[in-house]
């Protein structure tokens, strides 16, 4: 059977045009942002990327929906995949989708990020052509039929844009257009981008603790701009551990608040891998 995630040449060449357009849009107003800075306008950047990027992306989209590496009531994963919707990287479904395949063909030609094909396809080239994260419905399907599943996740999926223009709306009543040009288009520039570096720079640049069969590597500053998600090595080692930063100079926040809501009861069943406990080297296999 031919692996449903493999995509023709004509496939590969295909420009989104929508993305770029998109992308180059917010990069534009980001730069003008720059020129309009008050303390209210970066309080609201500030929490508006830690919604998006921690609670959102982090702890949402990626240990809960793509790894399950802690259970959570259906209320709070929806509300997690919401704040994920802010962060404008597509809906929970083809972000999970997208990083699945990441894990399942880590640097191959069917890794959809691979730093094979060059630090700026592995950064950001690749959701200017090909499928990007607009993954067909057999590949839904087949890496992830939990959310096929889910009705909720599917419509929130389908309309994950609307939640920047909700928030650019609020913005706009709480601090005029100022704000929103902080508040959405440089803290969505920032945030892309550092997630971006997840792709690209920790498959390049850092120290590995694990002997994984991939380029992998923990790279601290990575990991303070995406709340801990930049310890990479120990992620695709024990992709399935909600706690990525393994000692205690690996400042994890996500991990940090994932074990708070354990304590006052919202999320169980946490697994976090802990390094005190291995006794020896063992194989490592990449996992969705």
């Amino acid at each position: 059977m031919q692996n449903v995630a493999h995509i023709n040449e004509s496939e590969s060449e295909k420009i989104q045009w929508v993305t770029l357009t998109t992308v180059t849009l917010f990069h534009v107003m980001a730069l003008v942002a720059l020129f309009y800075f008050s303390w209210s306008n970066l309080l609201a950047a500030l929490v508006t990327w830690w919604i998006a990027g921690s609670w959102g992306i982090g702890m949402g989209y990626h240990r809960l929906l793509t790894h399950r590496g802690f259970k959570a009531p259906k209320w709070l994963e929806y509300f997690l995949s919401f704040c994920g919707t802010l962060g404008l990287q597509s809906g929970a479904i083809n972000w999970v989708t997208t990083h699945r395949l990441h894990h399942a063909f880590t640097e191959t030609d069917e890794d959809p990020h691979s730093p094979h094909n060059g630090t700026y396809w592995a950064h950001m080239g690749w959701i200017f052509r090909g499928k990007a994260q607009n993954q067909d419905e057999a590949t839904q399907l087949r890496y992830a039929p939990d959310l096929m599943k889910d009705k909720v996740h599917v419509w929130m999926s389908n309309y994950y844009w609307v939640t920047p223009i909700v928030a650019a709306v609020i913005l706009y009543y709480i601090g005029g257009f100022s704000m929103v040009l902080w508040g959405v288009f440089l803290r969505q520039v920032i945030g892309w981008h550092s997630t971006w570096l997840v792709n690209s720079a920790t498959h390049l640049w850092g120290s590995r603790r694990f002997e994984t069969r991939d380029d992998s590597r923990n790279n601290g500053l990575i990991a303070a701009l995406t709340f801990g998600e930049g310890w990479h090595n120990n992620h695709h080692a024990h992709p399935r551990s909600a706690k990525h930063g393994l000692t205690w100079y690996e400042f994890d926040v996500n991990w940090l608040q994932i074990k708070f809501l354990e304590k006052i009861g919202l999320v169980s069943d946490v697994y976090g891998y802990e390094i005190e406990k291995q006794v020896q080297a063992e194989p490592f296999q990449e996992a969705a």
